[in-house]
């Protein structure tokens, strides 16, 4: 299948890596935020890499994601830009006009899913499209193909989990060291861990577009972000997490749905040191209380670029298998 790869950054690069062997698969588009380039005969990851290394764009600027999306001949479009949680922009459009053409999309992308889900598979389902989204959520650990297809059938009462990799890391840090939320703030940036600007993850909205979108795609909820009780992590004290561990508990940053009051919520929460929840360093973790199979955890690694395209190539193998000919 031929492939157009929107974004080639941290996830982008991730992506190339796990496709570059991979026969069942050509990457014949590609675009960065200036620029883009198109091949019907394959490009080279590594060699558009370099390009985009050396010279700062990864092709001319005749193409973009937007002409890519809306002229280039591909079969799947893989978006993995960066999140705009308000607006969804650009990517929304540019998924938009790929599903219009009845254009596969693959996307890790979690600002267009949770501002227009609705939309977006309605368009999907318009067009005899696979919208498909595994990426969004917790990184390489399958949560959202994991409740919609592994526990199928079963109701879902309730999900709650770790499902910010910084904002663990911090706490696991100031837990384990008794370090101050700055200097472990300090440490999450120096390892790559924490952004520049790490707002979106520390104050709980990361953790709170993530719920978002497991609410409507997988619990079939209506919710927005602006329907997320939302706490952060940043008032946390190192004493408050060692007071915490005298009693056998443990502090962390939590996101929660509990279906039947229709209720989400991402704050800090005491829990049991015992508790499948309490993971360490950058792990994420996502307990699903379920009618038949009871709770069900999953845990497992929630970003990182090869992590992330691995969750990306399972999507891609599931269109594959459905479509190929």
């Amino acid at each position: 299948m031929r492939i157009a790869l929107i974004g080639l950054g941290s996830v982008g690069k991730g992506v190339g890596h796990v496709l570059k062997n991979d026969k069942r698969f050509t990457i014949t588009a590609a675009a960065d935020s200036k620029s883009g380039v198109v091949n019907d005969k394959g490009l080279n990851i590594e060699e558009l890499l370099a390009k985009k290394k050396t010279t700062g764009v990864c092709g001319s600027h005749e193409w973009n994601a937007m002409k890519i999306a809306s002229e280039a001949d591909y079969d799947v479009l893989v978006e993995v830009t960066p999140t705009n949680a308000i607006t969804g922009e650009p990517a929304l459009s540019v998924i938009k006009a790929a599903l219009s053409r009845g254009k596969h999309v693959v996307t890790s992308n979690k600002g267009p899913i949770s501002v227009a889900y609705k939309e977006l598979q309605k368009l999907a389902d318009e067009n005899h499209a696979e919208l498909r989204f595994e990426g969004t959520v917790a990184g390489a650990v399958p949560i959202i193909n994991g409740i919609k297809h592994g526990l199928g059938g079963n109701k879902i009462k309730s999900v709650s989990g770790v499902l910010n990799g910084t904002c663990n890391y911090i706490l696991t840090r100031m837990e384990e060291e008794g370090l101050t939320y700055s200097q472990a703030l300090a440490e999450a940036r120096d390892l790559g861990y924490a952004e520049k600007d790490p707002t979106y993850d520390v104050n709980g909205t990361d953790s709170a577009i993530k719920l978002v979108i497991l609410a409507n795609t997988v619990l079939g909820m209506n919710a927005k972000l602006s329907d997320v009780k939302m706490v952060g992590i940043d008032g946390l004290t190192a004493d408050a997490l060692l007071m915490a561990e005298t009693t056998g508990q443990s502090i962390r940053l939590i996101a929660s749905i509990d279906v039947e009051k229709n209720e989400l919520e991402v704050s800090p929460r005491l829990i049991s040191e015992l508790d499948s929840l309490v993971v360490e360093g950058t792990l994420n973790a996502v307990t699903v209380d379920t009618e038949y199979a009871g709770e069900i955890t999953f845990i497992g690694r929630g970003a990182g670029s090869v992590e992330t395209a691995s969750a990306i190539l399972s999507d891609l193998l599931s269109v594959y298998e459905k479509y190929a000919e």
